[in-house]
């Protein structure tokens, strides 16, 4: 049986992975229908019929990925580097019988490259589903505090 402990720490180990810039494993953390989501405005609650920052599936995930270790990708030579520092994560919402489960938690992001840093703050949510014994990521939403305003390049992900 899931515990919450087992959730909070599936949502910190997945920050890990970014920071650590370990895509891979971080990729293997998606459902093969899983989304990373970033609304472009405060309280959206549609991705389709809105735009937004970011709305992909896996293989737009992968293609980012790939496109991070690429050798000709000269934006990212240095490379960007990121920082998570969250709030310990809550569980919303538990449903063992579907093994289904929700997480929230606040965070800032910083990202760096070169002499540039970002400073970035929201909150994730993660809808989780169990997947043969393993926890996979069916959505993962980031909501920006200033998810409107204008911005630069964000090469990696929050």
């Amino acid at each position: 049986m899931i515990t919450d402990q087992d959730l909070i720490g599936f949502v910190l180990h997945e920050a890990r992975l970014i920071d650590e810039q370990r895509f891979e494993e971080w990729l293997d953390l998606f459902a093969e229908d899983g989304r990373y989501w970033m609304p472009l405005e405060m309280g959206q609650t549609d991705p389709i019929l809105h735009n937004s920052l970011f709305y992909d599936d896996k293989l737009l995930l992968r293609i980012r990925v790939e496109r991070l270790k690429g050798a000709k990708t000269y934006s990212q030579k240095p490379k960007s580097r990121c920082h998570h520092l969250m709030q310990a994560p809550l569980v919303e919402a538990r449903d063992d019988a579907t093994g289904e489960y929700a997480t929230w938690a606040a965070f800032h992001y910083v990202e760096t490259r070169l002499d540039e840093q970002t400073l970035y703050a929201g909150w994730s949510r993660h809808s989780l589903v169990l997947i043969d014994g393993r926890l996979k990521i069916k959505l993962k939403r980031v909501d920006l505090v200033n998810c409107d305003s204008a911005f630069g390049n964000i090469q990696l992900f929050m």
